[in-house]
């Protein structure tokens, strides 16, 4: 491991989030456990994060390409790649991105997300969103909070319930951002998919993980404040800033890119 990276025990018995996100993604990293979580989940799961993923590919790329060089995503997942550093590094090598998560497996894989451009950098933190403060205090040990920043929240919102505070932990977050920084946010819905889910709620259910999904009017109030680009607040696969939207696909997700003031 990493020198610097503590170790944790993962735990096996219990799905995770990650975990469940990777096998969506054909990603080997993952157990049992998880697997039978993905498994009870609706087909179009699988297609859904990929689109997601694409979202984030694209967002981060555009973000890169307009002049940001500082990246802190937290929620990063197993790695896959092209990762974040990967992405905005091959834009602009010189670009520093800080990932956060909190499975120990994530941790474990930690190196991989290390491999930085020779004029870049990149880090890890081994820690949870619900502690916002304990984040931004290690992530500001890597990344100048003077100047712009790009924070990723991707598909990590609505695994937080609405008694432990999603907005008030993503106001936090935005708040020690400077003007010029932007919130990349993309968060489950079942708009999309009205008939998927309880579906999708029972999976999760009976796994023991937590799921909020939320409407498009549920969803806004993570923006407050802030200059939603365009296109504004959609579907995955309609954001779009360099190239057509390709025909529109459901994707269970509503994304947003925007920019502190």
């Amino acid at each position: 491991m990493t020198a610097g990276i503590p170790t944790s025990r993962i735990d096996t018995s219990k799905p995770h989030p990650a975990r469940v996100y990777d096998w969506l993604l054909g990603g080997k990293d993952n157990y049992p456990v998880d697997q039978e979580v993905g498994e009870k989940l609706p087909a179009e799961a699988r297609a859904n994060a990929a689109r997601n993923r694409a979202f984030m590919h694209r967002a981060s790329a555009w973000l890169a390409r307009e002049g940001v060089d500082q990246f802190l995503d937290i929620g990063t997942g197993i790695p896959t790649a092209p990762n974040l550093h990967q992405i905005v590094q091959a834009v602009t090598p010189r670009a520093r991105v800080v990932y956060a998560d909190n499975d120990p497996i994530v941790l474990r894989h930690a190196e991989a997300l290390l491999i930085s451009s020779p004029e870049g950098a990149t880090d890890y933190i081994h820690a949870d969103v619900r502690r916002p403060e304990a984040i931004l205090e290690r992530a500001a040990e890597f990344l100048d909070f003077g100047r712009p920043v790009a924070l990723s929240l991707i598909a990590l919102m609505h695994f937080l319930p609405d008694d432990q505070d999603p907005y008030g932990i993503a106001r936090r977050l935005v708040a020690t951002l400077p003007s010029g920084s932007y919130l990349v946010l993309s968060h489950g819905t079942a708009d999309q998919h009205p008939e998927l889910r309880q579906e999708t709620e029972s999976a999760y259910r009976k796994g023991a993980i937590a799921l909020r999904m939320r409407t498009r009017s549920e969803v806004e109030p993570f923006f407050d404040g802030l200059e939603l680009v365009a296109p504004g607040l959609v579907s995955a696969t309609e954001w779009h800033r360099d190239e057509s939207a390709p025909v529109y696909e459901r994707s269970g997700f509503y994304v947003g890119v925007a920019r502190v003031p």
